[in-house]
């Protein structure tokens, strides 16, 4: 069964001086400010699309993950993901780095960073990022 989640942006004004304001409406888990000079040159008040981004690809490899070490007869007891997303105003996003630590009992650290490796080329995420680079820091805690 497919699924689909909805977000809906509003923005008022031109990109430099105007803002707007992201709902995830399927969730309605949160309303968030967004503004270009946060996009541009960063800020901690107010996310950005590339925030959103990494947060959906540190939770899809996260899931990902999982279930591939599921599996492998291997089941997790933790997964730590961050995603740091980068922008560049003159090229775009440019790149997503995932850094996961997990403690999963019983797994070689040579078979966890395989299994990394195939949760971060089969998530969806990943998978819908093809055309930026995608690096991954394994950590077998």
């Amino acid at each position: 069964m497919a699924v689909t989640s909805e977000s809906t942006t509003v923005w008022n004004g031109d990109l430099k001086s105007g803002a707007g304001t992201v709902t995830l409406d399927s969730s309605k888990a949160a309303e968030l400010s967004v503004n270009w000079k946060a996009r541009s040159e960063g800020g901690a008040e107010v996310t950005t699309p590339e925030e959103l981004l990494g947060a959906a690809h540190a939770a899809c490899f996260s899931m990902a993950f999982s279930n591939t070490l599921a599996q492998f007869g291997t089941a997790p007891e933790t997964i730590r993901t961050t995603a740091a997303v980068t922008f560049d105003p003159a090229q775009g996003i440019t790149g997503s780095h995932l850094r996961v630590t997990a403690t999963v009992p019983g797994l070689s650290e040579e078979d966890f960073q395989r299994l990394a490796d195939e949760a971060k080329r089969t998530c969806p995420v990943s998978r819908a990022l093809v055309g930026i680079p995608i690096t991954l820091e394994a950590t077998l805690a």
